[in-house]
């Protein structure tokens, strides 16, 4: 056997078993003893070629080094592998209809369980979406348009009225993992405002376009204008007469906006969604017709990025209602993203100091829904009730009305 053989077949027995540094370090000296063993090389000799040993030393213990790399570096990314391959991708969805003061003495079981059954279709389509792999925006909007279309809820067909006894409605949307936006605001012709502000955030330059103008983009898209009769109720269209009586009765008419017979706060009758889908994606959208006796064109949270809607890969997405105001005022949905992001603390805390403190302390009230990167979920509220709903990635469903 030759020398040069002797090497070759040692590094194959190294390749093989890829062998750990100490344990190659234990056969370098056999191999070395069992160089001078069986080709008699002299120490004299070894010293003359000291420079070939040397090499071969170095050459073994680099190399060892590598397999030892690159052993470690294959590990970890079979083991993200496996990991992958049977862990199943988490995902869901939180709804409200809005918030106020909901008494459970002031409402009838029929109508109760009328919010419930909506609520509940409203969030498995959603979660539908959801679970065969759509996207957390096409769950937020398609879940908004059955809240959209009922009655009960202050958005599209159940829309309060103005002052003027017309309808004026607002939506927003946002998209976590690209930041991008849309909304309309003050438009009432549009049966759907959540479609149309996603239309603003996929096909024009622009966040937010209002009132005809957003009309007139909506018509270029292809949009069907309804007749604004769509959105008369019996119900809404008797809380404004209702408080335009008490506004006529009242010396002073500046809080007079604030009270809807039919679910008491009409400023916070809003309908919203926070979806996470299985590729990770955030999303949140709002949809209102704001406030009963609402005068001057006036503009709530619901239509204002950061305020009524928020969604960031980096933390939630949260869609608020309350007092629109105050809300503004505290940027609700974008402080709750920012705590999270700049402070470190959990989405449930973030709400909770935001709905619980910071709104309160402004002198305003309302609520929010949210879910983050991780699929935690959190409906915070301070006033006695909330319309709720929440699904996860096993349909575990929750559904709530009241504080308590």
């Amino acid at each position: 056997m030759h020398l040069n053989e002797f090497i070759v077949h040692f590094i194959d027995v190294f390749n093989i078993y890829h062998l750990k540094f100490l344990q190659v370090q234990t056969l370098l000296a056999l191999y070395i003893c069992g160089i001078c063993g069986i080709f008699k090389i002299q120490y004299k000799k070894l010293h003359m070629n000291r420079i070939l040993t040397l090499l071969i030393v170095f050459f073994v213990l680099f190399s060892c080094d590598n397999v030892k790399k690159t052993t470690s570096e294959g590990s970890i990314s079979e083991h993200k592998t496996e990991k992958s391959d049977t862990e199943e991708p988490t995902f869901g969805l939180v709804i409200h209809g809005g918030a106020g003061t909901i008494l459970k003495k002031n409402m009838s079981d029929s109508l109760e369980n009328a919010y419930k059954q909506k609520l509940e279709e409203a969030i498995r389509v959603g979660h539908e979406i959801l679970k065969n792999g759509g996207t957390a925006m096409e769950a937020v909007t398609k879940t908004i348009n059955i809240m959209e279309d009922s009655p009960l809820f202050n958005a599209g067909k159940g829309a309060v009225f103005t002052h003027e006894e017309t309808n004026e409605l607002d939506a927003s949307v946002m998209d976590g993992a690209t930041l991008n936006a849309g909304a309309v605001t003050g438009v009432t012709r549009i049966k759907n405002p959540i479609d149309l502000a996603l239309e603003v955030m996929n096909n024009s330059p622009h966040v937010m376009l209002a009132g005809e103008g957003a009309e007139i983009f909506a018509q270029e898209k292809g949009f069907e204008l309804v007749d604004p009769y769509y959105f008369y109720t019996e119900n809404r269209f008797q809380s404004l007469q209702r408080v335009k009586q008490k506004e006529s009765n009242s010396i002073s008419s500046s809080s007079s906006s604030t009270f809807d017979p039919y679910i008491k706060d009409s400023k916070f009758g809003t309908v919203g969604c926070a979806a996470l889908d299985k590729n990770g994606n955030l999303a949140a959208g709002t949809s209102t017709g704001g406030m009963t006796n609402k005068r001057w064109n006036r503009i709530g949270d619901a239509p204002i990025i950061g305020a009524g809607t928020y969604a960031n890969n980096a933390t939630c997405a949260v869609s608020s209602t309350g007092w629109g105001e105050y809300f503004i005022r505290a940027m609700v949905a974008h402080d709750i993203s920012a705590m999270m992001e700049y402070k470190g603390v959990s989405l449930k805390e973030a709400a909770k100091e935001v709905i619980q403190e910071k709104v309160p302390n402004l002198g305003g009230n309302g609520g929010i829904v949210a879910i983050d990167k991780d699929g935690n979920v959190t409906m915070e509220f301070n006033t006695a009730g909330m319309y709720r709903a929440h699904m996860n990635a096993e349909g575990e469903l929750v559904i709530g009305i009241y504080k308590d």
